[in-house]
């Protein structure tokens, strides 16, 4: 399994932008399709995003499509999501996570997880 260290999120105004990162190690990175999925209090996980192994294909939930980005850098073994017009509701924990290959909006195909980064968006 590879590991993933989510960089810190933070609080932001609604209508602000955050970047998070995802930072791996461990197994080769550029095998691995990296997904984002969130979780609010009192609600399941959820998928946000996700992007394939090479960053040649991506997948967005509806609710962040064109807000959010998903990205990958993999000679520094990190992927990322940028996040733009941000609302109260996409106030959650956010995780990444990783599985060999190819994108899946299923939390439970993903084998590695990271620690989760609370995001808290202020009206």
């Amino acid at each position: 399994q590879v590991q993933l260290v989510e960089s810190r999120g933070g609080l932001v105004q609604a209508g602000g932008s955050l970047r998070l990162s995802c930072a791996a190690s461990g197994r080769t990175f550029s095998n691995y399709a990296v997904g984002w999925f969130r979780q609010a209090p009192g609600k399941e996980r959820e998928f946000v995003a996700a992007i394939n192994w090479g960053g040649g294909g991506t997948d967005y939930a509806d609710f962040v499509k064109g807000r959010f980005t998903i990205s990958r850098e993999n000679a520094k073994n990190t992927a990322y999501l940028q996040m733009n017009s941000l609302k109260p509701e996409d106030t959650a924990v956010y995780y990444c996570a990783a599985r060999p290959w190819a994108r899946s909006s299923r939390p439970g195909d993903f084998g590695s997880w990271g620690q989760g980064t609370q995001v808290t968006v202020s009206s």
